[in-house]
């Protein structure tokens, strides 16, 4: 997502009936300014929604737009987009009349200027995960000041941020549960794991061409709609991630291995 500075968020934990107004156009003074300078943390779906819209394999996508990082507390790799290389280290999917790929952008693009938060809360019945919202109030953004009011329910409904919320969950549950081995994972678990969250190209041929389906009892009717079905891989290679990981036994063996 973007990644504003502590300063320009709003500590207020807002729930989807909060009111506020804003707008964002092309007439407005400071447009595409909060597309520069900005660190903008990509998920699986995004990847996915990014490199259809290009026309590109997965691989190369991730090596045109992105780099990697660890993260230091679950040890997991991130995928962040790569800005220009300019004066105003811009997007590279930003024009003068706005986003070039406007209807597959970023979930977090998408929020802007709200951000999502998620709380992991104990409970009797076990732990869940609570998403709340609060305010990003860059100085350059001048989109407080118009007078379009929305509801954080009917922004993220004018947003599209249903559909990404709801394929993005699964990629958050595992982000946000801490097994003490994660913190020790090696490099080679740390790829296995960028693979199948980001990778999506270069996982099925892993899936197909090696071992993989020999070593895991994997419905067949999954099986093939992998072979088509993008959405059907990535959530695939959740299953897997979580096995690696050990939080929850995903994927099963079969019983020869």
């Amino acid at each position: 997502m973007p990644l504003p500075s502590m300063k320009d968020v709003e500590p207020t934990q807002l729930t989807p009936k909060t009111r506020f107004k804003f707008r964002c156009h092309k007439n407005i003074q400071c447009f595409t300014k909060c597309c520069s300078n900005i660190n903008i943390l990509l998920t699986p779906y995004d990847i996915l929604r990014m490199k259809k819209r290009l026309g590109l394999s997965s691989e190369k996508f991730l090596e045109e737009y992105t780099y990697m990082e660890v993260d230091e507390k679950s040890a997991q790799p991130l995928v962040k987009l790569k800005m220009l290389d300019d004066e105003e280290k811009k997007c590279p999917f930003v024009a003068p009349e706005g986003c070039t790929i406007y209807t597959d952008r970023p979930a977090n693009c998408r929020y802007y200027p709200i951000g999502q938060g998620i709380l992991r809360k104990g409970t009797d019945g076990g732990p869940v995960n609570e998403e709340f919202y609060f305010f990003i109030r860059e100085p350059h953004c001048l989109g407080y000041q118009e007078d379009t009011e929305w509801t954080i329910g009917t922004w993220r409904i004018d947003q599209g941020v249903d559909l990404y919320d709801e394929m993005n969950r699964e990629w958050k549950e595992f982000q946000l549960r801490r097994n003490p081995l994660m913190a020790k994972l090696d490099s080679n678990k740390q790829a296995q794991i960028y693979t199948a969250c980001y990778d999506l190209d270069r996982f099925k041929r892993y899936m197909f061409e090696s071992r993989f389906l020999e070593v895991f009892d994997i419905d067949k009717d999954e099986v093939e709609k992998v072979k088509t079905d993008e959405i059907a891989l990535m959530k695939l290679g959740f299953k897997y991630i979580k096995y690696l990981l050990m939080i929850e036994e995903a994927l099963k063996v079969r019983k020869r291995f």
